[in-house]
């Protein structure tokens, strides 16, 4: 689904970035709810990028990447935790591309989360290239989701992609397992 949002472009630069995990759900410009395998998502667009609510069996994830007024964690290059049953893997790269390429990749990511069924794009009024968007699947008993933040006036895009999966069996039993004992 692709929308224009009734905002004006806050994100000023990709630098301003934060990432957080457990954050409440914050104020919402755009909302996509799907269930993917018994998984509810809900992708959420922000005044300031993006913000993914997972509800599950096993409990429950929130994924919040923005420019967030306080916040003193920036955007990682990468991020693997365990949370209770469910192992959360984030990662996150930053493109630089010219102005000729920049257009050209815009709408190419445009058009292919424009009719996707479990996406959600949101343009920015003013540019035609200022936009985030976010796409979700499952995938091997896994929920994914890929994000992209476009700054136009700086010619990068930022790629995020997540993975959250339930804690595998061989994993649960090396955890059980007693520890040596040091000498």
């Amino acid at each position: 689904m692709l929308t224009t949002l009734s905002t004006a472009y806050t994100d000023t630069r990709a630098d301003d970035l934060a990432w957080a995990l457990g954050r409440e759900p914050l104020p919402a410009l755009a909302v996509l709810d799907l269930e993917l395998s018994g998984a509810k998502l809900q992708l959420r667009l922000l005044g300031a990028s993006h913000q993914v609510l997972l509800e599950e069996d096993r409990g429950s994830c929130s994924e919040t990447v923005a420019c967030m007024p306080g916040s003193s964690t920036p955007l990682p290059l990468g991020v693997a935790k365990r949370l209770g049953d469910w192992e959360y893997e984030f990662a996150a790269r930053v493109e630089t591309l010219s102005e000729g390429s920049f257009a050209g990749r815009a709408q190419e990511l445009l058009a292919l989360v424009a009719d996707h069924p479990n996406s959600l794009a949101g343009t920015f009024p003013g540019s035609p290239h200022a936009f985030t968007a976010m796409m979700a699947q499952w995938q091997e008993g896994q929920v994914r989701w890929r994000t992209w933040h476009a700054y136009p006036q700086e010619g990068r895009l930022v790629v995020t992609r997540t993975r959250v999966g339930a804690v595998s069996r061989v994993q649960q039993r090396v955890r059980r397992l007693p520890q040596p004992v040091a000498l």
